[in-house]
């Protein structure tokens, strides 16, 4: 491997998002132009739900198709004019047959789309006397694993609910991925809790980085995320997060630390696949 390309830098953006479409983009826009220019970043991530609020009231009303709707075009333009990728959070896909997806859409720094997301495990919980949200109302599960490279290094994407699938994130290893990208909103009640002990379970299990990238906190939303965007590392540390506000966290990754823990602690091929097969066939 090219030791230039070990090292990517990596620009996560935590938006303050509103109902405003036009104002959420302009912003994004904003923050993405801010970053380059100040951090010079290989890779921009936006959080889920970044052009419009978190809600199943919301996701039919703000539904685009991908590529040729206005969010799509925008982040198209971007990424050609900063020359940069960008994973570009989600946003509620029209699709066909009427139905409604949440999308992540990957761009090139050539401005084309190279891979579409759809996310695989839709949030649905109904607790007597708490809570009840079903995202299944509204949206369409996806059904296909996506995988991007750059730079010679697989990276898995998923959204938010997928995180706590460790199957998922399994399918991910054993194709060779060395980061997974998880654009998600988790609220007050399980962020807290669980936010980053799934990262961490993740990037531990697999022997990855594991990147996500919240919503900012509005005390005043519908849905009111928990933030903390963050990079967690193969070791399961915390290399960098953010607190609850917009804000842009900024972190060179080190590839090379992905090999030097599988190396240290050879866990996959020290698997009993005799007793139980979770590996790729």
């Amino acid at each position: 491997m090219n030791a230039a390309k070990t090292i990517m830098r990596l620009a996560l953006l935590q938006l303050k998002g509103s109902k405003d479409k036009a104002a959420n983009l302009q912003n994004a826009s904003q923050k993405i132009r801010e970053a380059v220019q100040g951090h010079k970043p290989r890779l921009i991530t936006l959080p889920e739900c970044f052009n419009c609020p978190y809600g199943t009231k919301y996701f039919r009303e703000y539904a685009e198709t991908i590529p040729n709707g206005e969010s799509s075009q925008t982040l198209s333009k971007l990424a050609k004019e900063m020359g940069v990728y960008i994973v570009g959070g989600t946003i509620p896909e029209m699709g066909d047959n009427d139905k409604i997806y949440n999308t992540c859409t990957v761009w090139s720094p050539e401005g084309s789309l190279i891979a579409k997301h759809r996310k695989m495990h839709l949030f649905d919980i109904d607790v007597k006397g708490g809570i009840r949200f079903k995202e299944s109302e509204t949206l369409t599960a996806g059904n296909e694993f996506t995988i991007i490279e750059i730079d010679g290094h697989k990276i898995g994407i998923g959204i938010c609910y997928d995180i706590r699938f460790e199957e998922m994130a399994k399918v991910y290893r054993n194709e060779g991925c060395e980061m997974l990208i998880y654009p998600g909103a988790f609220n007050m009640t399980t962020g807290p809790l669980h936010w980053e002990l799934l990262q961490r379970s993740r990037a531990n299990d697999n022997q990855l980085y594991v990147v996500t990238t919240s919503p900012a906190r509005d005390e005043t939303a519908d849905y009111v995320a928990y933030g903390h965007s963050m990079v967690v590392d193969p070791w399961a540390k915390v290399v960098k997060s953010a607190k609850e506000g917009e804000e842009t966290v900024v972190v060179d990754v080190d590839f090379s630390l992905v090999e030097q823990v599988r190396q240290q602690i050879p866990v996959y091929s020290q698997r009993r696949v005799d007793l139980y097969n979770t590996t790729k066939k």
